[in-house]
């Protein structure tokens, strides 16, 4: 009975990424059909780079909904990580220095989400709540409110620099990109994604991360540490929001405390349009993957239309309660 149950389970999350993959191929097909400008070299890199944000914050957040829990606090997190490298950097310490320490905050910031969590017994709504809030309050207190300028270029070769461009020089001087180069982000969030899958899927701590979402009181019958597993993945959340901070700041050369207002709702957004369900023990890296492109090309296409940034939120927001709605009536069915 059991292993007929979680067949259909299968059968189930099967035909949710299936969908995940049609509704992503039928907008890359729309969108090609409509704007001459969508299916080109530059532009599909392009939203690759706009993508890499969206799914290191979705990667994380993803770890974290599996267990059952909720992170609010990736875009304050991603501000400080940034402001943290930003200083580290203006002060005279190397940029791998500096970027080491902003991953070091941003660790430590999902270290602390976690002991609230499972050491306070805090709702994960309102640890990371109250996260969200110290983080910012940090990073605006810092730098007195006011963007970290005047940083070297090296601190944006991450952001900006790319694998195999190639350049020409025309006879006038002028120097033509004949290919743009695969961005240092992609790569990374191609690195990322690989590892974090294989982690979910093949070693002890994916299982146990499944476990605790499925059923926290029966995983902590059957031994498993429970605290440690959920602390694990607020730390890998946070984690991955400093490299998000990192990437994202490293693209503007600047450091905002400002910055990343409202990235938690764009990485839960990611997971869920990906199939995460949200009541836990369920969701895969590759359907947040999935889920991240698929946002990164509705924002990309909907720009090239003209549409306005707001009709874009309404638009993603329906597709949001779409992807949950369908979540919750496979549910019921199960």
């Amino acid at each position: 009975m059991a292993e007929t149950v979680s067949q259909m389970e299968k059968v189930r999350n099967m035909m949710q990424r299936f969908i995940a993959v049609a509704a992503l191929i039928a907008l890359f097909i729309v969108f090609s059909l409509v704007t001459d400008r969508f299916f080109t070299i530059q532009n599909i890199l392009t939203i690759a780079l706009q993508t890499s944000t969206l799914a290191f914050m979705g990667i994380g957040v993803t770890y974290v909904i599996i267990t059952g829990g909720i992170d609010l606090s990736i875009g304050s997190v991603v501000a400080l990580s940034g402001v943290v490298a930003g200083l580290a950097v203006r002060a005279g310490m190397p940029v791998l220095i500096g970027f080491l320490l902003a991953l070091l905050a941003g660790i430590a910031c999902g270290a602390a989400n976690g002991l609230m969590v499972t050491k306070l017994n805090l709702p994960p709504f309102i640890a990371t709540l109250g996260m969200m809030q110290i983080a910012r309050g940090i990073a605006l207190y810092v730098t007195g409110a006011r963007a970290v300028a005047g940083l070297p270029e090296e601190f944006g070769i991450l952001g900006n620099g790319a694998l195999f461009r190639t350049t020409t020089t025309l006879p006038n001087g002028r120097v033509v990109t004949k290919f743009p180069g695969i961005p240092y982000p992609v790569i990374i969030m191609v690195i990322v994604a690989i590892i974090f899958d294989f982690v979910l899927k093949h070693t002890r701590l994916g299982r146990f991360t499944y476990a605790v979402g499925s059923n926290q009181e029966a995983a902590r019958l059957s031994g498993l540490n429970v605290n440690k597993t959920k602390i694990i993945a607020y730390i890998i959340s946070g984690g991955l929001a400093g490299l998000t901070g990192i990437v994202t700041m490293s693209r503007i050369v600047t450091a905002q405390p400002n910055a990343g207002v409202a990235y938690e709702l764009d990485a839960i957004a990611t997971a869920v349009i990906g199939g995460t369900s949200l009541m836990g023990g369920a969701g895969t890296i590759s359907g947040t993957m999935i889920g991240a492109f698929i946002i990164g090309i509705l924002r990309n296409g909907l720009n090239m239309q003209g549409v306005s940034y707001f009709i874009q939120q309404v638009i993603i927001g329906l597709v949001i309660i779409a992807a949950v709605a369908v979540d919750q009536l496979r549910k019921r069915e199960g």
